[in-house]
Order: C-alpha cells, then sequence, then structure tokens
C-alpha cells in the first residue's frame, strides 16, 4: 500500500483509539485474529451459507437502510467484506450484487451488503457517507457474525466502485467521516484493499460518453447525484490523481468489460496507468465479450470474474 498521508504517529494514534474502544482493536493489530486462531483463506473452499438482514441505519430521507449478511457455517472467523452496490447512484439496493455477493461468501468470507442512500434522497456525499460509516459499523460488528476485520476490503460494482476507489483514497476524509458511530466513535474507515468491477473511475468522462450517446437517462442520474455540478471532479477519482491530491492508494483490482459502451475501456485503462504512475498497486483485468453488467449472467466469463475476485483477495490477506 502507498499512503501519502499516513505517518509512524498516526498509526499509533489509531492503535491508541483502537485499544481505547476495544471494539475493533483487533483490526488494528495485523495478524491478531489470525494469531488467535482464524484459519488460513482458501479461495477453493466452500461453506454452506448463513443469510441474514439487519437495520443498518435511518438516512436523513427517513429510508431505513439494510444490511444484508452473507455468513459462512463454520469456525472461522471469516475475513469480512463490504459489498457497496451499483446503480447510477440513483438506483439498487443491497441485494444488487447477489450472485457475487454468495460466490466470495461461500470462500470462506464474510461478506456484508449495506443499501446506500439515492441520489433523489440525497446527492453526494451522501453514499459516500453511508459507505464511509458501514465500514467502522462492520468493523465494530463483525465480530457478531464470526468475522474477522483485520484486512477489511471493499468489493464495490460501477458507481459503487467509485465509491469504494474514493472511500481507498480518502479515508480520513472529515465529509465523508460525517456521520457519527456512537457504540465505537474512535473506529476509522481504513481498509487493507478494494475490488471493483466496471468502476466509474473517471466520473466526467463518463458523463461526456453519456452525451455522446444521447443517453437522457444517465444524464439526468449524474446530475441529480452531483449538487452543485462542480462535485463531478472534486469527487472523480481520476481527476484527484492528477490534481496530486493527498491519497491513500490501496491495493486495488479493476475488472473491466472490454464491450462496456457505459465506463468505456480506454478510459479505465488510463485510470489505471494514472494510479500505477502515482505508486498505487492495481491489477487490470478485461473481459473479453463482455458488456457493463456482464456479471448478471451466469456463464465462463462470470465465473472468471468470480474467481478473479477471489484470487485478489487471497493476495491481500497473504500480504
Amino acid at each position: 500500500m502507498t499512503d501519502r498521508t499516513f505517518d509512524r504517529r498516526g498509526v499509533v494514534k489509531l492503535m491508541a483509539a483502537a485499544g481505547a474502544t476495544g471494539v475493533a482493536a483487533a483490526t488494528m493489530r495485523p495478524g491478531a485474529a489470525r494469531a488467535a486462531g482464524a484459519a488460513a483463506y482458501n479461495p477453493a473452499a466452500h461453506f454452506d451459507l448463513d443469510i441474514s438482514e439487519v437495520e443498518f441505519r435511518h438516512n436523513a430521507a427517513g429510508r431505513m437502510l439494510m444490511a444484508r449478511i452473507y455468513q459462512p457455517k463454520g469456525p472461522g472467523p471469516f475475513p469480512a467484506v463490504l459489498d457497496l452496490h451499483g446503480g447510477a447512484w440513483n438506483a439498487k439496493d443491497r441485494h444488487a450484487e447477489e450472485p457475487m455477493d454468495r460466490a466470495l461468501a461461500a470462500s470462506g468470507l464474510l461478506v456484508v451488503a449495506i443499501d446506500m442512500t439515492l441520489a433523489p434522497q440525497a446527492p453526494y456525499p451522501a453514499c459516500v457517507q453511508d459507505a464511509n460509516y458501514g465500514v467502522r459499523w462492520l468493523k465494530a460488528k463483525a465480530a457478531t457474525w464470526n468475522g474477522d476485520t483485520t484486512k477489511i476490503g471493499i468489493y464495490g460494482s460501477s458507481s459503487g466502485g467509485h465509491v469504494a476507489e474514493l472511500l481507498g483514497m480518502r479515508p480520513h476524509d472529515p465529509r465523508y467521516n460525517a456521520i457519527p458511530l456512537a457504540d465505537a466513535p474512535n473506529v476509522d474507515a481504513t481498509v487493507a484493499w478494494v475490488a471493483t468491477r466496471s468502476p466509474i473511475s473517471n466520473t466526467f468522462a463518463r458523463y461526456q460518453n453519456a452525451e455522446n450517446r444521447h443517453n437522457a437517462n444517465m444524464i439526468k442520474n449524474n446530475k441529480t447525484f452531483f449538487v452543485p455540478w462542480e462535485t463531478i471532479h472534486e469527487s472523480n477519482p481520476q481527476e484527484i490523481l492528477e490534481r496530486e491530491e493527498k491519497a491513500t492508494l490501496l491495493p486495488l483490482l479493476v475488472m473491466q468489460g472490454a464491450l462496456d459502451d457505459n465506463v468505456l475501456p480506454p478510459v479505465q485503462e488510463k485510470f489505471v496507468a494514472t494510479y500505477k504512475a502515482a505508486g498505487g498497486h492495481v491489477e487490470f483485468h478485461l473481459f473479453a465479450d463482455s458488456v457493463h453488467e456482464w456479471v448478471a449472467q451466469e456463464g465462463p466469463q462470470t465465473d472468471k470474474a468470480r474467481e478473479t475476485v477471489k484470487a485478489f483477495i487471497a493476495r491481500q490477506l497473504k500480504g
């Protein structure tokens, strides 16, 4: 991991904070859960699942956001993953990536998929705040579902991938940390890795593509989410790197469909190259004959995507 904002004193402060709360101290001590008996993650393993739903939080619009828990049946504890759904910031919920979530959980991962505030309810950064809160909430709650947050990670799809990249790059941003977690006020939103499918890594380029394609719905989605409009640049991962802002560069997985006309492959490739040039580690996989949401259909490329994510996670958990 490359972190332009981290120093040794910061690590000491975070360790002290974790000890003070007692809730998520294991998340601050690499290897703590494994030393306590957690089995190493094997992406080829198979577990039956317990699936449940719990209340996550009420948002400002009065909607109860829910969390869907995919818990492997076994001794564990199991490495934790937070899933962030897509939907162009305007649609979908925690069920959007259920096939992928089930596949990851069945390999021995605690997967928690959360609802996020949709743009018609509140624009940027509301959903990013939900996700930031979700990381902290999962750190505090994971033990309830036999989870290990030592190396907690995020899986994000499409607009959820955009949110995941922002969380990874700006874990301490006060705007994103705006929702307090009363039960664990000193737990932070840092994660160890980010895995994405078709992430919106360049928000403005995607808007320009929508204009070029005369996609009225996508244009509306952007204008509903980015309010004021200048936030389409402020929250643009590509531009964050180009502006050389202080950013945490976590290990990143980007899976991209070669036939995607929503997020164009050359735009994604440029982001990957920029991320690497800034000093970050990123793994890029281009999936042949695949559109934006290819994982919604069963088939060889969907199977490949699931195996790609599991293999990436395995490498991060061993590191």
